[in-house]
């Protein structure tokens, strides 16, 4: 008997809810108090962290200020351990490629707050020439090595930290430039480069305003000094993020125009531009197909003798309108859905990750009875992708799993519900969320409790 959205034990806990609580000192807050605000400025002057109480006997964060404003920020890489209702909850690492990295490419120094990173590519360079550095379709995103970070996986992993990749459509209009910039250069603080603070090697355009012209230009400039900085030995690169305006024909190669970038151009050479065109054709494709699209860039820079800046590698990332990753026609079809609803998304991201490997696209931790990861399944799957899959969804009783796509060689299908017009990741059953990855009426998808799978399409028949 089909499940209907309407089940009671099917909706959104009340406690997901919830305001977090914090404890100040010795103190208890909700967000609410007059005196929360003084005394998280306080807490911030003293470099105290506040205790989440989502469980016991705490949970430490850190104060950040961003934009003129004080936040309440977990610690690196520490949402897993947060309760599931929680604000700072994130969904197991192991879903994503994120897990991999734990422990190798990425080691975490609880006391300090920081994440130690161990990168695949340089961040400083001997002789004049980068041109053979520039293959990203190496080194920079494609090569599966967990003890490394990729260009690609570096980008991945700012946005992860950022929060970049949850959503709720409490937030429609709301995420800009601004928001993006800002939450970049705070996660970029809390990691650190063979000792060194990644934010003292990456920049972000900051958002152009016409008014502000000069001093945007001045900040700049200062920024990128140590580019133009000569002496003894390895040259220092930079590391820019930034979203790209437009890739323009040069005399050689091409001109990357950055966004809030005016006046500025990178040069990218046209032995670098045409592996970039074969690595990345799908996010480029996917770019020019749709203009609500933006299209995200992660470089290492260099400035050459005549004053040009110029690309020794790249990695691109397309990402939606409300700036979520989405590396495929599928994904975004999936996140055109998601992204109306009221609970959570979170979009799972690739990392080292190779694309012949599942990963859970996406997951709505606030949906009951249990969280549920969503999976596509490409139509090129083969058998050895299909185990990995099952192994994963078997490895997390704790969630459900809703899969879209075909099982083994031959496409099970049964009759599905549509999701209700009001839509919400807690009131959707399996029933709901597999036609609403599907996008319509027709019965192609099949999702049910993470280890029963096949039970689930059984009784369903």
């Amino acid at each position: 008997m089909p499940m209907d959205w309407r089940t009671p034990e099917l909706r959104i806990s009340q406690s997901a809810r919830e305001t977090r609580r914090l404890q100040i000192g010795d103190r208890i807050f909700d967000g609410e108090e007059e005196s929360y605000a003084e005394a998280l400025a306080e807490a911030y002057r003293l470099k105290v962290r506040p205790l989440c109480l989502c469980r016991e006997p705490g949970m430490p964060m850190y104060i950040a200020q961003i934009g003129g404003q004080l936040v309440v920020k977990r610690m690196p890489l520490s949402g897993g351990d947060h309760h599931a209702t929680c604000p700072s909850y994130e969904p197991p690492y192991e879903l994503s490629g994120l897990g991999a990295l734990m422990g190798t490419a990425i080691k975490l120094d609880v006391v300090a707050g920081f994440a130690a990173l161990k990168l695949d590519f340089p961040l400083s360079k001997r002789g004049a020439s980068g041109a053979e550095n520039t293959d990203a379709s190496q080194s920079g995103s494609v090569k599966n090595d967990s003890k490394r970070l990729s260009l690609r996986a570096l980008l991945h992993l700012l946005w992860h930290e950022s929060g970049l990749t949850e959503w709720t459509s409490f937030w429609s209009g709301k995420r800009h430039w601004w928001q993006v910039y800002h939450h970049l250069i705070e996660a970029a603080r809390t990691m650190s480069v063979r000792g060194e603070p990644l934010a003292e090697r990456l920049f972000v355009p900051e958002p152009f305003r016409t008014d502000d012209k000069a001093a945007i230009e001045q900040r700049r400039s200062q920024a990128m000094a140590a580019l133009a900085r000569s002496g003894t030995g390895p040259k220092k690169l930079m590391l820019l993020v930034g979203e790209i305006k437009e890739l323009a024909a040069a005399r050689s190669g091409q001109q990357v125009v950055v966004k809030h970038m005016p006046g500025f151009r990178l040069h990218l050479e046209e032995t670098a531009w045409r592996r970039l065109q074969r690595r990345f054709e799908a996010e480029l494709a996917l770019w020019k197909s749709d203009d609500r699209l933006h299209m995200i860039a992660i470089a290492t820079i260099e400035a050459g003798s005549a004053g040009l800046v110029t690309i020794n590698e790249i990695a691109l990332m397309t990402v939606t309108e409300q700036w979520l990753p989405v590396e495929n026609a599928h994904e975004e079809r999936l996140l055109e859905k998601l992204v109306r609803l009221r609970g959570k998304t979170v979009k799972g991201l690739r990392f080292n990750l190779a694309t012949s490997q599942p990963l859970a696209n996406a997951i709505l931790p606030e949906a009951r009875p249990k969280p549920t990861a969503l999976y596509i399944v490409p139509p090129n799957a083969d058998d050895l992708f299909e185990a990995s899959l099952r192994k994963l969804i078997d490895a997390r009783p704790d969630m459900s799993a809703c899969r879209h796509g075909t099982l083994g060689r031959t496409e099970q299908t049964f009759p599905l519900r549509m999701a209700p017009k009001k839509l919400d990741a807690g009131s959707i059953p399996a029933s709901g969320l597999s036609t609403l990855v599907a996008g319509g009426r027709k019965p192609i998808g099949i999702c049910g409790q993470s280890r029963s799978n096949r039970e689930f399409a059984a009784a369903r028949r």
